[in-house]
């Protein structure tokens, strides 16, 4: 088994042995590259993924042989994490004459830049755009650099730096070298990697094998897949993590399945997630255009979301809408859980010790159910949420509520549905009167807290709002006079 990790950068392949190198498991890409003496470009804002000052691209081998580029926040990457891949930064642009990039000479000339301090991270926001994007529109620009955040020039100069550079011949000396990418990166082994130094171990499995038999071994280790929620405990809170089990590398956690169900794996980037929504789950996909940046997407999962168990999750009430179901595995098997299931409070899971998240199974959605999901935070993009919610109803040929799901996140230690407002629901006509009879049922469900978020007097009175909006919204897809509006 390798104790070494590798990546390309600058056009070679560059490798660490933690028992050697001052950094430890555990040092950002951020870190890394600051202290590099050739990559001072990278910035540090804020050190937990909301500023995007620290943007680099990661490029990553496809299924299809291309080399797919991702924009991600070196804040919130350990360097394992980029063990595989190659790791490009602002000064990686400019090709070997010194000539700048298309969407760099674009920032200058449209005057996007003032302080310089966030250019280096809307620069790789920008090539990821102009790298990756198949359209080229606002809509894809402004999630580009939603997770951008500049203090001083205004986003005006900088979208149009977007527009200018992104409208032509998406061609660079990036994609010019990309066989010699290609080559270099298929020259890395494919294997485990454990790194070990006196104070930590960081594995680095490459099949649900490996990664399940070291869980059996290590059952109070640390598990990510994504990282975004994890690091924010060593670059904020400043924790000492001794023991790490990292899925980010397992293929087959990797996986969408489509069927009659839909299984996706439960380290599959929320990026991938949200392009398969699209067609299929159009609640998760609305929830998921407003799930942190594009930075967090490209790294944060499904499985890292539901496994956190976080109250204000913003994936696991429309999770619960949909009756999806969690497949835990270990080295004796598996089973499923329903997610309405699986959280018993907070961040406490039904998940064992030597189990892991393998995959989310979607099923088949009725033509007759209305699914929905709800976000209220105090900014629309990269927001944790104040409160969210997920539901679904579906009514008998005489609009009365046949099944209905009513889950709040941010109103309880965990996410929770309102049974009690369920119940009294069930066999009633889905009318106005009815609703609101029900937002009074609601109000007696929860015992909200008080934060810098939202007060609990506010959460009871949108948790109302919410359930009226879900009426409202289901209400103009049934017939007036059925609706009885």
């Amino acid at each position: 088994m390798s104790q070494l990790i590798s990546f390309v950068l600058d056009g070679k392949v560059e490798t660490i042995d933690f028992h050697v190198s001052r950094f430890t498991p555990t040092t950002t890409v951020l870190q890394f590259l600051r202290n590099h003496p050739r990559h001072k470009g990278v910035k540090e804002g804020c050190a937990e993924g909301d500023c995007g000052a620290c943007t680099v691209v990661l490029g990553e081998l496809a299924p299809n042989g291309k080399v797919r580029y991702r924009a991600v926040d070196s804040c919130l990457v350990f360097l394992p994490m980029v063990h595989g891949k190659q790791l490009i930064t602002v000064e990686n642009l400019k090709d070997s004459n010194g000539t700048l990039h298309a969407v760099q000479k674009a920032m200058i000339e449209t005057d996007g830049s003032q302080c310089g301090y966030c250019t280096p991270g809307f620069i790789m926001s920008l090539f990821a755009l102009y790298r990756e994007a198949a359209t080229i529109d606002r809509a894809a620009i402004d999630d580009a650099l939603t997770g951008n955040l500049c203090r001083c020039t205004g986003y005006r100069p900088i979208v149009e730096a977007a527009a200018k550079s992104c409208s032509s011949n998406r061609t660079d000396h990036i994609s010019a070298s990309e066989a010699k990418t290609k080559r270099l990166l298929k020259s890395i082994p494919v294997k485990a990697v454990l790194m070990q130094t006196p104070m930590q171990s960081y594995y680095l499995p490459e099949t649900i094998q490996e990664a399940l038999d070291y869980k059996k071994s290590n059952p109070s280790t640390t598990v990510i897949t994504g990282g975004t929620d994890v690091a924010l405990r060593v670059t904020k809170q400043h924790e000492h993590l001794s023991n790490i089990l990292d899925l980010s590398h397992v293929d087959e956690l990797r996986t969408v399945r489509k069927g009659g169900e839909l299984q996706i794996g439960a380290s599959t980037p929320l990026t991938d997630v949200l392009d398969v929504a699209k067609d299929r789950l159009p609640a998760l996909c609305s929830m998921l255009s407003v799930f942190g940046s594009r930075q967090i997407r490209n790294c944060a999962t499904l499985g890292g979301n539901l496994g956190s168990a976080s109250p204000i999750g913003d994936s696991i009430p429309v999770l619960m809408a949909y009756d999806a179901r969690v497949v835990l595995q270990s080295t004796a098997g598996s089973r499923e859980i329903a997610v309405r299931e699986f959280i018993t409070g907070y961040r406490k899971t039904v998940c064992k010790e030597d189990e892991l998240i393998t995959q989310i199974i979607f099923p088949a959605v009725s033509d007759k159910a209305n699914i929905k999901a709800y976000k209220i935070s105090k900014r629309k993009d990269l927001d944790i949420s104040t409160l969210n919610g997920g539901f679904r109803l579906e009514l008998d040929d005489e609009q009365g509520v046949k099944d209905i799901v009513l889950a709040f996140g941010g109103m309880a230690a965990q996410v929770q549905r309102a049974s009690g407002t369920e119940a009294f629901l069930k066999g009633k006509e889905w009318i106005r009167e009815n609703i609101e009879e029900a937002m009074r049922h609601l109000d007696k469900e929860f015992s909200p807290l008080s934060d810098v978020r939202g007060s609990a007097t506010f959460r009871r009175v949108a948790a109302r709002n919410l359930l009226l909006k879900f009426w409202v919204d289901t209400a103009n897809s049934i017939p007036v006079e059925l609706a009885k509006v």
